[in-house]
């Protein structure tokens, strides 16, 4: 019986926990495109109160109006009116004091992580951490700059180390590019095997490379 448990268990968790997470972020998106409709609504007459109730009851709308501002708004700044609003927009949030702050760092770790002609996780490596003959999968996330990179005699890479089985938390390391491994695999499939704690191991894509001995 506990064999037959489990092996059920394995079958139908995974299809539990996506749909767990799809609920949740669709509930978050109903309480917010609910929040913009009474917004809305306060300010319109009350004629059409009535059509701002019956939008707030269809369930799921709340994804196909983000979808569609978010294809709309792509389509708006990538021509040059739409890009020089955005740099308007950029200018007027950064002479906000303290919203400043958090909207400029935002801005840096997305334009960073999602521009097409960025580094940012474009490579999955093995490094030695927490200690030496320890290893684990990191991302290079570019080189370091400014006053480190000074400091920093030779070549360094800039990597981050996730944590399992959670991917968003981790440690950032600078470290000399001979000490970082190089993987075939691609960024996705080392998020799933760190993700997985190494059950779900991708396709061996290139040769056993045997570990350099270190001191």
């Amino acid at each position: 019986m506990k064999k037959y448990l489990v092996t059920g268990l394995l079958v139908w968790l995974p299809l539990a926990i996506t749909i767990w997470v799809l609920s949740w972020l669709l509930g978050a998106f109903d309480g917010v495109f609910s929040a913009l409709l009474s917004a809305t609504g306060a300010v319109l007459p009350v004629s059409a109160q009535a059509v701002i109730e019956q939008l707030r009851r269809i369930p799921g709308l709340s994804v196909l109006v983000l979808g569609a501002g978010l294809v709309l708004t792509g389509m708006f700044v990538t021509n040059m009116f739409g890009q020089w609003s955005v740099r308007q927009w950029d200018t007027l949030m950064g002479r906000i004091p303290i919203v400043k702050t958090i909207y400029n760092s935002v801005k840096q770790v997305s334009d960073t992580l999602f521009s097409s002609t960025g580094n940012a996780f474009r490579e999955a490596v093995l490094v030695q951490y927490p200690r030496q003959g320890a290893w684990t999968i990191a991302f290079v996330t570019g080189r370091p700059s400014g006053e480190v990179a000074l400091r920093l005699p030779g070549e360094y890479v800039s990597v981050y180390v996730p944590t399992t089985p959670n991917p968003t938390s981790g440690f950032f390391l600078m470290m000399p590019r001979a000490d970082v491994l190089p993987l075939a695999m691609s960024v996705d499939e080392a998020l799933k095997y760190v993700i997985s704690m190494g059950v779900v191991a991708p396709a061996d894509r290139a040769a056993a490379t045997p570990l350099p001995a270190r001191n």
